[in-house]
């Protein structure tokens, strides 16, 4: 049974946080950002990263893995002594039951470790052996992923899919209430095996609307407000927070918008018709314009956040080179008597503001290709728009992307692996395989090569074959990178101890709110 009340709920250290709706709270089939910081709080995992940095640090492990000598089999020992939320003992068997349960749902996120993993054995109760398909260095990443998070057998094992609506794990935070689309309640967990939260508890506060979590915190009614605001929400905020009293916790963030190119379809099957693009989009504009300076022009597919990041398609392309895209265009045989077309979906949330984003960059492609390309747009909600992307419907979508490991790796091989091809006129198309579920339908054996050497190569080599990949994406251009967020969070003027990590992550355990405040009874 979960744990009483916290005694000391009804005290002012109950912290309201203001969110929108998280699809599902199942690690084994949450994919989207809310849910993700909520798994963060209130499950644990093997490994997690050192705040501050991006550095993997033992969590219901003891230690960092000990490895076989052909990289296959990971021997990883547990922490003793720590309970789930309704006081059963985790151990071996239990963190085996969460990551096989993660894997046999097949979940959105659950491909991160099914398609590596052979085994998974719990040979004592206080270690576990993961045995792999193939060498994986990063599997202690994957292992830091909030979808791994250990959870109670006892409570989940009776239920034979998704559990959505319910969440046992053990971390610091207990699941007291939960009313989807309203409320979450969570309460210290008397029981936690680690540093106890320095406030009560959280109330999350879930708005329909980013204009309703707005008002929310302007008037008072929330402490925090994070995820997500429209960039216009963001400046006024920011604005006002020096009158206002207001906190702004701001950080670069791991998200990155892009656009997917699909090169199975005419004109984005000639290679040169996509360079034209890429030439003729200008992120700078569109950064000041549309994201108010809330967003970072993005040149590669791996964020400038990551030291392996290299800003390719800034030294292929530039920005709004209309030259270049024209130049290009003419090679392909397109002319103001016979101009290509493209048409950009998106949704009507992308970017806060998809309508905006759409227009304006389909105003400044159109500039820069002149009478060469005729540029419309056409919205469509993510949910119909992700079902049909990959039957090859979109020429081109704008998505965005928040990684489930935070490596370079995860920024790679979801978007240009490719398991099987088929000879399509003068390409090859993807059939099978992340180009074909991201919707670009790209094949490259070369791709597919040098994404697996560098999974299994030591740091310097792995840093040349990043490099490579890198270049063949900006050479080959199934996907354009657009810009990386920026994360914000607001705090009333009488909460302390918020920070944001690396990862994007927003802690609950460490915020408090001081005492003394006139917001305060």
């Amino acid at each position: 049974m979960p744990p009483p009340p916290h005694p000391n709920r009804s005290t002012p250290s109950v912290l309201s946080l203001a969110l929108l709706p998280a699809r599902t709270l199942d690690p084994a089939d949450a994919s989207d950002f809310i849910a993700s910081n909520i798994l963060y709080n209130v499950t644990e995992t093997l490994y997690t990263y050192r705040p501050g940095t991006t550095e993997i640090m033992p969590l219901l492990a003891r230690e960092l893995p000990q490895i076989s000598k052909d990289g296959l089999t990971y021997r990883i020992p547990l922490r003793r002594g720590v309970q789930f939320h309704d006081r059963t003992a985790f151990d071996a068997a239990a963190m085996k039951f969460s990551l096989d349960r993660f894997m046999a749902l097949k979940g959105a996120p659950s491909s991160v470790l099914r398609d590596v993993v052979a085994r998974i054995r719990a040979p004592k109760s206080d270690e576990l052996l993961i045995q792999l398909q193939k060498p994986l260095p990063l599997l202690p990443r994957i292992l830091a992923f909030t979808g791994t998070a250990a959870i109670s057998p006892t409570a989940y094992q009776t239920v034979a899919g998704f559990m959505g609506d319910r969440l046992i794990g053990t971390g610091p935070y207990v699941l007291r209430e939960y009313q989807p689309g309203t409320l979450l309640r969570l309460d210290p967990f008397p029981d936690y095996w680690g540093t106890p939260p320095e406030n009560a508890g959280i109330d999350l506060q879930i708005f329909s609307s980013s204009t309703n979590l707005f008002n929310a915190f302007r008037t008072g009614i929330v402490d925090l407000a994070f995820q997500t605001l429209s960039p216009a929400q963001i400046a006024t905020l920011s604005t006002q927070a020096p009158q206002q009293g207001w906190q702004v916790i701001t950080a670069p963030g791991a998200t990155i918008l892009y656009l997917t190119l699909n090169t199975a379809q005419p004109p984005l099957n000639d290679v040169r018709v996509r360079r034209a693009i890429a030439a003729a989009i200008d992120r700078p504009l569109l950064e000041t314009r549309v994201f108010r300076g809330q967003r970072v022009p993005l040149y590669s597919l791996i964020p400038s956040t990551f030291a392996e990041a290299q800003p390719v398609f800034q030294h292929y392309y530039g920005d709004g080179n209309a030259t270049l895209a024209q130049d290009l265009l003419r090679q392909a045989g397109y002319s103001p008597e016979h101009p290509a077309a493209l048409t950009l979906w998106y949704s009507p949330k992308y970017g806060g503001n998809g309508d905006l984003v759409a227009s304006t960059l389909r105003a400044v492609i159109a500039r820069n290709v002149g009478s060469l390309m005729t540029v419309t747009s056409e919205r469509v909600e993510n949910t119909v728009g992700y079902a049909f992307l990959d039957r090859g419907v979109y020429p081109a979508y704008l998505l965005d992307w928040l990684p489930d490991v935070l490596d370079a790796d995860n920024f790679l091989t979801p978007f240009l692996k490719c398991d099987r091809a088929i000879l399509d006129g003068q390409n090859h198309r993807c059939l099978e395989g992340s180009t074909h579920y991201q919707g670009s339908f790209y094949h490259s054996e070369s791709m597919n090569q040098l994404l697996q050497q560098q999974r299994l190569a030591p740091p310097t080599l792995r840093r040349s074959l990043l490099r490579q990949i890198q270049e063949l994406v900006a050479s080959d251009v199934p996907y354009i990178p657009l810009w990386q967020n920026r994360e914000y969070v607001f705090a009333q003027s009488q909460i302390r101890g918020v920070t944001l990590q690396p990862s994007q992550q927003l802690p609950y355990a460490t915020i408090r709110k001081e005492r003394g405040s006139k917001l305060l009874p």
